[in-house]
């Protein structure tokens, strides 16, 4: 896995390097996708305003929020060593991202489909420190809190309550999941996330 040096988002726009913006696991002939966790995540902003910035030209460009984004999701794989991150990007109004969870023991503590509504499994009060929900619950309020500092409004939802996750079932599978997120900035403007296409006025 190659390392990772979070960058100075800094208060300036940028636009969304791949090859600086992610880290792949090292890829292991004999991983097993299903006994050590891999998981392909969304999480949406709150009523899916476009926090993070904007598409340009088929590229993400990223804001002030957008950098917190992704600094915070890398800083969670630098503060536990256990978490092996792929692909991921920042979109105007969601993240998409895989990641490794080796030996996780509860992956299943809240799972929305599409970001829209918790899935039949509900909610497990008692999530473990290692499992899905937990890290996600996390990262989303460490987000919220830095990017509420900015706009000076303490308490304001950043993120949608769920999240919707898909268990990577082997390296095929991984593959086709990076090359959608790769192709994500491309195909916004017919993204199911995009406000025209759920019924809302771009603002």
């Amino acid at each position: 896995m190659r390392p990772y040096t979070p960058f100075d988002g800094g208060a300036s726009d940028a636009q969304y390097d791949p090859e600086r913006h992610h880290r792949h696991t090292v890829r292991l002939p004999d991983f097993d996708y299903q006994q050590e966790g891999a998981y392909f995540i969304t999480l949406c902003a709150y009523q899916r305003e476009t926090l993070f910035g904007e598409i340009v030209d088929d590229d993400m460009i990223l804001n002030t929020y957008g950098h917190i984004v992704l600094d915070e999701w890398m800083e969670m794989a630098i503060i536990r060593p256990s978490i092996f991150l792929d692909e991921c990007i920042v979109m105007p109004n969601h993240f998409h991202a895989i990641l490794f969870l080796p030996h996780i023991v509860d992956a299943h503590d809240v799972v929305g489909a599409h970001c829209r509504a918790p899935s039949a499994r509900g909610i497990n009060l008692s999530r473990t420190p290692q499992s899905l929900g937990s890290l996600i619950a996390g990262f989303k309020s460490t987000v919220t809190k830095q990017i509420n500092i900015l706009r000076a409004s303490p308490g304001t939802p950043v993120w949608q309550r769920n999240f919707h996750e898909h268990v990577v079932r082997d390296e095929a599978a991984s593959q086709r999941i990076r090359e959608y997120i790769d192709g994500n900035p491309a195909t916004w403007a017919t993204d199911d996330e995009h406000l025209t296409r759920i019924g809302h006025t771009m603002m």
